[in-house]
């Protein structure tokens, strides 16, 4: 773990996208006493920061004009057109952390055409939902200049248990593809593992505490667990937002010349469950596709090529 900074001071903090880990992230810092204003592109959300104490921005331009500025948007290409479409109002000295898990080489070109106006971009990926993220609990991997890595620490700090500066700009999203890889196939292996236990009729419960009391054990049993025997769903972080992690992890292994044969039939178990209409769920919906809580995702979308 690194050392971050100690910053005290109020300066209003920008946020573009205000989503499941954006507010989340936003939440973390109103309590902490920073001041956050915000934009998202619905309106819901922008009202959802209000009540929270935070203010709604009348546009990306104006949240982006604030000296540190926080990106929580679905992908590295919404990024992009934030960017493309406002960017101009990033100031030099501006410092972006940007928590979206994108591209790994596509954040780095990011980090280099930013850095060419004088402001430092950090992908600052993060380990964990927004449970985690509201909890305090999460972890951020940071990739980018150490010195803004350092200047930013006090509002990393408000919403992580640890934070780690791994690299250049892209490491970030290079560490969380590798937490996600191993993160998702736990969460995979559990569901399977519920299924087979319902289809012997064992009690999902007793077999859920036997999982977490033995060498079976992960944490995915204990934020997912009862999520999945319950069928509560309720998004803390989309499965359909996973699934493009694990395109990501795939291409980079294609890349990289590398096998990910185990990633491939996890893609292919979210691909059903998300072509079942079941993409916004929480990730711990893929037990869906053995067909618990729901019909068995299709033979064709399960299987991989």
């Amino acid at each position: 773990m690194d050392t971050v900074g100690e910053h005290p001071g109020h300066e209003m903090v920008g946020l573009v996208g205000a989503g499941l880990l954006g507010q989340a992230i936003a939440t973390r810092l109103l309590a902490a006493g920073v001041p956050v204003i915000g934009w998202d592109v619905h309106e819901s959300a922008r009202d959802a920061l209000v009540e929270k104490g935070g203010v709604a921005a009348s546009g990306p331009d104006v949240a982006l004009g604030c000296g540190r500025v926080i990106l929580s948007l679905p992908d590295d290409r919404v990024v992009a057109e934030v960017l493309g479409e406002s960017g101009d109002s990033l100031a030099s000295g501006t410092i972006v952390i940007d928590t979206t898990t994108g591209d790994p080489e596509n954040q780095a070109e990011t980090g280099r055409r930013l850095a060419e106006r004088g402001v430092s971009y950090l992908d600052a990926t993060v380990g964990g939902s927004s449970r985690h993220v509201r909890e305090g609990t999460a972890v951020v991997m940071a990739g980018g200049s150490h010195d803004a890595f350092v200047t930013c620490g006090d509002l990393l700090k408000t919403f992580t248990s640890q934070v780690f500066h791994v690299g250049d700009c892209g490491s970030g999203s290079r560490m969380k593809l590798v937490v996600n890889l191993v993160l998702g196939l736990n969460r995979a292996a559990l569901a399977e593992g519920l299924a087979l236990a319902d289809g012997f009729g064992l009690d999902l419960d007793l077999a859920l505490r036997c999982l977490q009391a033995g060498p079976a054990w992960s944490r995915a049993m204990d934020d997912k667990g009862q999520k999945m025997i319950a069928g509560r769903f309720e998004p803390q972080a989309r499965l359909s937002q996973h699934l493009k992690d694990v395109r990501l992890i795939l291409e980079a292994g294609r890349n990289l010349g590398l096998g990910l044969p185990l990633s491939g039939l996890h893609e292919a178990l979210l691909g059903g469950v998300e072509a079942d209409g079941y993409g916004d769920e929480d990730n711990s919906a893929v037990i869906r596709a053995w067909g618990v809580h729901g019909e068995e995702a299709s033979t064709e979308t399960r299987q991989p090529e």
